[in-house]
């Protein structure tokens, strides 16, 4: 798969979960459906671990950890390229 495609791959993930979430930025319970985790417990686990494969962050005066879709898109697609080649 070569750069464009993939670029349009995570373009079209993006649209698909904003459209799903209505947000650009995803909570933990919602990070956990779109990187199909077992649980938000294996999600928390990651993030101690250090092993997740998107950015984490928090904002200030809300509880939780956030990703944004941009980067879950973008690391899907990755993915989905690297098993091809």
């Amino acid at each position: 798969m070569s750069d464009e495609e993939r670029e349009f791959l995570a373009m079209q993930l993006e649209q698909d979960l904003l459209k799903l979430y209505g947000s650009p930025i995803l909570t933990i319970e919602q990070l956990q459906r779109a990187l199909n985790y077992r649980s938000v417990a294996a999600v928390k686990q990651a993030i101690q671990r250090q092993t997740l494969p998107v950015h984490i962050f928090e904002l200030p005066n809300r509880r939780g950890r956030f990703a944004l879709v941009r980067d879950v898109c973008k690391f899907l697609a990755s993915q989905a390229c690297a098993r091809e080649d």
